[in-house]
């Protein structure tokens, strides 16, 4: 009988050290993915909170950051990490939704969501308040140096676009949050998916790039907190922290509108432990915990209860807690359709590229100076023996140069080349020159190369 017994055991032991080691480890750990400096980490006494849930519970955390919803959502996408937590914002919420790329929480194991207001539930973006629990709720804003920017520039999203502070200024790098200033600024709706709405908030946006310095996400608190830009739009909560830092940053509610925002915690399809999830989910609805890590963050808690434990002076903070006639002009947004959403993620890669051609052609003009030169000298040396085949000559004020088999991308090069040199040009072939027929551009691109430098650039033509 002792011998059956010791047996089982040891078949027991033999099938358990075959599983998977990371199946078993799964069951002791969790991949949690938020957004960059979005919880309490210990610093400036502060609670850490991963290290708090960690001695609670015995589950070791795994925490990567990602820096917008968009690039959050490519990695969910595209596969090759496994993730028990996300925090996403309210849209992007509804859009994972929509795919099927999340799991619905078992309530039963996070019981502290007794705790979120009723406010914070049964939101458009999961009405059901199956996938989703509330970690934080934010506002959009205009951050800005007082030593530089003025309080009355500050009072519009237009200060982001006022060439009195060209180089110093910041832009989100993520479409959302990009378009809904312009489209604050075109009185449109956040949630827009007209084709038009969408196409004239770009061509605004595309007016901007002149007086930016840069595109950015979580690189603003260093520039913003050393004064090398002077104002940028982000969030609330982020504001707090920078201020601590550099004094001298005031924050406003623009006089256009401005994003309200909800980010919660979920579980995505696939995630190797889901009751560790549900644990981590619980944890962070906690109230002490709420308010320790909120109070260290800067983001407003959707728990009455956390307030009890936070300083009075950030529940009285009208930067985290606006009151009802700011918030009157705020709009939340709303997951758009799969067209609008190609629509403006088409769009905003055109503004964010837009001038590369630029920047390829210029790159060009070293390589096609010393052909130019060589192309000098062959045609003044044809010139001497055949005038009547000229290559280069001059007429209306303008260089001229014709080629037989025109190419597009050499011409361009022989345009900068010639650009550098301060003279106006026009390519044509021979045919186009006899007709006069000097009437298209080489692409919309290339319109704005002539209007900021004087250079009359045509399409060669058959």
């Amino acid at each position: 009988m002792k011998k059956r017994i010791l047996s089982v055991l040891l078949l027991t032991f033999l099938l358990v050290s075959l599983l998977p080691t990371t199946a078993l480890a799964a069951q002791n750990e969790i991949t949690v993915y938020n957004w960059g400096q979005y919880i309490s980490d210990g610093t400036d006494d502060s609670m850490d909170v991963i290290k708090e849930f960690e001695a609670e519970t015995g589950i070791k955390v795994n925490y990567l950051t990602f820096d917008s919803n968009e690039s959050m959502y490519t990695k969910l996408k595209t596969g090759g990490t496994s993730y028990d937590v996300i925090i996403p914002s309210d849209y992007m919420i509804a859009k994972l939704i929509s795919e099927d790329m999340l799991e619905p929480i078992d309530f039963a194991n996070t019981p502290n969501y007794q705790y979120i207001d009723e406010a914070f539930r049964d939101q458009a973006y999961d009405p059901e308040n199956k996938y989703s629990v509330p970690y934080t709720w934010g506002t959009v804003g205009l951050i800005y140096n007082t030593q530089y920017v003025s309080d009355e520039d500050a009072k519009s999203w237009s200060c982001l676009w006022n060439s009195k502070y060209a180089g110093k200024l910041l832009m989100f790098d993520n479409p959302r949050d990009a378009f809904a200033i312009a489209e604050s600024m075109l009185g449109y709706s956040y949630n827009t998916e007209d084709a038009q709405e969408l196409k004239n908030a770009a061509d605004l946006l595309a007016t901007q790039k002149p007086v930016l310095q840069a595109y950015v996400m979580d690189q603003i608190f260093d520039k913003l907190e050393r004064g090398e830009a002077w104002a940028a739009p982000y969030y609330a909560g982020d504001y707090l922290t920078m201020v601590e830092e550099n004094p001298d940053l005031a924050f406003s509610f623009p006089e256009e509108g401005f994003n309200i925002f909800i980010d919660a915690m979920c579980i995505p399809k696939g995630c190797q432990n889901k009751e560790g999830a549900e644990a981590f989910i619980n944890f962070l609805c906690r109230p002490d915990v709420s308010a320790a890590n909120l109070d260290y963050i800067g983001y407003s808690t959707p728990e009455t209860a956390a307030k009890e434990y936070m300083d009075e002076e950030v529940i009285e903070s009208p930067v985290s807690y606006p009151d009802d006639e700011t918030l009157a002009r705020s709009e939340s947004f709303a997951e758009l359709g799969v067209e609008a959403t190609q629509t403006m993620n088409d769009l905003w890669l055109s503004v964010k590229t837009e001038g590369a051609n630029t920047t390829l052609y210029l790159a060009l003009t070293i390589a096609a100076v010393a052909a130019v030169i060589a192309f000098f000298l062959i045609s003044a040396a044809i010139t001497r023996r055949n005038k009547s085949k000229r290559n280069l000559r001059t007429f209306g004020g303008s260089l001229l140069l014709s080629m037989e088999n025109p190419q597009k991308t050499h011409s361009t090069a022989f345009l900068c080349v010639l650009q550098q040199f301060n003279i106006p040009a026009v390519l044509a072939d021979d045919r186009a020159q006899d007709r006069g027929l000097f009437l298209e551009l080489i692409d919309p691109a290339l319109q704005r190369e002539r209007f900021e430098h004087g250079l009359l650039i045509f399409k060669i033509t058959d």
